[in-house]
Order: structure tokens, then sequence, then C-alpha cells
């Protein structure tokens, strides 16, 4: 599908995705438990993703978060930092704190 430069490329490649098939409406949740579960769930089922299941399913909600830019709410960014600790969570990915 061609898209126009003044169309939001982003949100297509949110609702059609090639390496995850998403929950309508994933990033407007207000849960960041169910955000990362759904998303964690998604990544590990994808036979399309192209790296481990944690970097496809952190990498998607990136792309959301920095493609809506000023435009997100600040609560539902919020929410949705939360949901990358989540992820981290599930996925068992320890950081390490300064």
């Amino acid at each position: 599908m061609k898209l126009s430069k003044n169309k939001n490329w982003s949100d297509y490649v949110t609702k059609h995705s090639f390496a995850l098939d998403l929950e309508r409406g994933i990033f407007t949740w207000s849960n960041p438990k169910k955000i990362a579960k759904s998303l964690k769930k998604s990544a590990e089922i994808s036979l399309r993703r192209k790296g481990t299941p944690f970097q496809s399913a952190m990498s998607m909600l990136n792309f959301y978060v920095n493609r809506a830019g000023k435009n997100l709410n600040p609560k539902q960014k919020k929410v949705l930092e939360k949901a990358k600790e989540e992820l981290k969570k599930l996925f068992k990915i320890h950081t390490k704190k300064p």
C-alpha cells in the first residue's frame, strides 16, 4: 500500500505489523502488566519476527512511544514506560542500576 508523505505511516505499521499480531488498541490500555503480557504472547507465537521475542516486543513498544512523540498523552506515556519494565520482568531481563 502506497502512503503519501502526509499520512501517518507509523499508524499503518502499528496496525499492519509484519512482525507481530497485536491485539486491537493495545497501546491505549491503562494496565501496563496487561500490555506487557499481550506483547510477550504476540512475540512468542510470531513466526515472522527477526530477533528474540523480548527484542520484538520491546521494539514494537518503543516504536509506538517514539512515533507518537509529543502527541502521546503524558498519562499514557507513563503507562507505556511502566509496560517496558513489566516486559523486562516477564522475560526475566535484569538491568543494572547505577
